[in-house]
């Protein structure tokens, strides 16, 4: 009986471990979306300073002000920026394949413990 009550504990642990596992990887899902969406977006911003003449005028937004700035250092910004951004995203899966291969220990883990129960309870239904 004691031993049946300790597997139940050690389930509910374990199922709580997933469901936080979970909740990481939806937190993460949604950063790299966001992270995705910036990275087109500045990929866009980067096309269209291409086609840009040397003399022409860029403006910044800082705040509620456009501000002059110069072609080149546009376009270093940005290009900086993808790359800030495209190593978020290589992090990012790295860590979702990590949370992933955890997620998948704890539930087989936690497919033990069930079997555990399992035996237990059909052995005191054979007693």
């Amino acid at each position: 009986m004691a031993a049946l009550k300790e597997l139940h504990r050690e389930l509910e642990n374990k199922a709580n471990d997933l469901n936080k596992l979970q909740k990481d990887i939806a937190k993460n899902h949604q950063i790299r979306k966001k992270y995705t969406i910036q990275l087109g977006e500045n990929e866009l911003v980067l096309k269209e300073l291409d086609l840009l003449n040397e003399d022409a005028n860029v403006y910044k937004l800082i705040g509620p002000v456009l501000v002059k700035q110069d072609l080149a250092e546009a376009n270093a910004n940005v290009r900086k920026r993808i790359d800030y951004i495209s190593a978020e995203l290589k992090r990012l899966d790295s860590t979702v394949q990590d949370l992933e291969e955890k997620q998948n220990s704890k539930k087989e883990a936690i497919y033990k413990v069930q079997q555990r129960i399992q035996s237990l309870q059909a052995g005191k239904g054979k007693a």
